[in-house]
């Protein structure tokens, strides 16, 4: 592996295990809205792109783009109100961080989430003076898989992507992240490990306990 000259961190399910209270958060939206939809079929047929792209596939017949914004800042509202009480680092996150910080390589954000999401776990975990930029979903056109947060992501922090380091825990964020020209380390957090060594990541790690970089 070259060594990383900046690190691309994904958020949910990867500096947070928090993909269950999204789930939940999903399963009540779609209470909400009386949608007939469980959780693998929206997973396997709806869930990839932003969140705009995402409520618009739900609800065909919408087409303002402001009020499926609207739609998906409630559902996002619904995850922080769950996840709020129970709020963690992946193990190992804050040493590692500061660890890297030393060494000053600089380390952005790029996640799907909007800026509340960014600034809540920001917020409860005290990252604000880890990270250079962040990058959200509402901060680009194209959601994971596309490379566009990435590619945005190194932009801000200077530094071609080539020579960035991310790290990512979905098969569309491995997409997203090889597809700007990124090495990947994949977090096991919904991926078996074989999955993520499959779809390219150069190491699997179940936290970063045990995690040291060149």
């Amino acid at each position: 592996m070259l060594s990383p000259k900046a690190l691309v961190f994904d958020m949910d399910g990867t500096l947070v295990d928090n993909m269950s209270y999204h789930k939940q958060s999903w399963i009540d939206l779609f209470e909400y809205h009386k949608l007939d939809l469980d959780y693998e079929t929206f997973d396997r047929k709806y869930h990839k792109g932003s969140l705009v792209e995402i409520m618009a596939r739900l609800f065909p017949h919408i087409s303002d783009e402001e009020e499926l914004f609207r739609m998906g800042s409630y559902k996002e509202a619904l995850y922080r109100d769950l996840y709020r009480p129970h709020v963690k680092a992946l193990g190992g996150l804050l040493p590692f961080l500061k660890k890297i910080q030393a060494q000053n390589l600089p380390m952005g954000i790029a996640t799907i989430g909007d800026q509340h999401n960014i600034d809540f776990i920001f917020k409860a975990l005290d990252l604000d003076s880890f990270f250079h930029s962040t990058t959200g979903g509402h901060q680009v056109k194209h959601g994971k898989p596309h490379p566009e947060i990435f590619l945005t992501a190194a932009q801000k922090l200077g530094i071609p992507p080539k020579d960035c380091l991310a790290f990512e825990d979905s098969r569309s964020g491995v997409t997203a992240a090889k597809a700007a020209g990124m090495q990947v380390i994949g977090v096991r957090t919904m991926l078996d490990k074989k999955t993520l060594l499959e779809l390219g990541c150069i190491q699997v790690i179940e936290n970063y306990s045990s995690l040291s970089l060149p």
